[in-house]
């Protein structure tokens, strides 16, 4: 190569570069999509109030229970030998 290339190469570069860096803020990076609003939150706090008493009290339905169908004691109901 030349010297006269390698001058011209360079300047072509540091010109498309300019170029794109000019195109890319004008077309992709507007200053208001720069900017974003964030969502206040509220203060965390130690106290809560307590649960609503319709659905938790002492005589609400246990789910953990244990839930017998029928009079059958076999402890292995799936083994597939005589209860």
């Amino acid at each position: 190569m030349k010297q006269k290339d390698i001058a011209l190469i360079i300047v072509l570069v540091f010109v498309s570069g300019v170029v794109s860096f000019l195109l890319s803020g004008w077309i992709f990076a507007k200053p208001a999509d720069r900017q974003q609003k964030a969502e206040k939150v509220d203060v965390i706090t130690s106290d809560f109030s307590q649960p609503d008493s319709k659905f938790f009290n002492s005589n609400s339905i246990d789910p953990t229970q244990l839930i017998q169908i029928g009079n059958s004691n076999n402890p292995n109901p799936f083994t597939g030998g005589p209860q």
